[in-house]
């Protein structure tokens, strides 16, 4: 599993491709916010399909697998579990290494459990 620290103010689809730059992925599921020209292209050229709802303002609406979508809903329950963790739901913690420490732990805490 892989994961970024970025500040508050920055964009989640700003960091997707160096997230999956060394990843095989047969689909990549992602909200409306993920829906840009280049990062569609992105997982074209890495041999993935896009399972990413048009944003309404999309001038041609693109189709995606809406059964595969579906799946999504398990990464959602995801942040609902690690938030109910005090120190992650409130950022307690003031360093990143701190925060990704806790992070993790909530991580191995979820895949043991579930």
């Amino acid at each position: 599993m892989n994961f970024l620290l970025t500040a508050g103010q920055v964009n989640d689809c700003t960091q997707l491709e160096l997230l999956l730059k060394d990843q095989k992925c047969e689909n990549v599921l992602a909200d409306k916010a993920y829906d840009t020209n280049a990062i569609r292209e992105f997982l074209k050229n890495q041999g993935a399909e896009a399972v990413i709802p048009s944003k309404l303002n999309r001038i041609e609406q693109i189709d995606y697998d809406r059964h595969t979508y579906k799946e999504r809903h398990l990464v959602e329950n995801f942040f609902q579990y690690i938030k109910r963790f005090r120190r992650i739901g409130t950022r307690y913690e003031k360093l990143a290494r701190n925060f990704a420490s806790m992070i993790s732990i909530c991580c191995i805490l979820h895949w043991t459990i579930f």
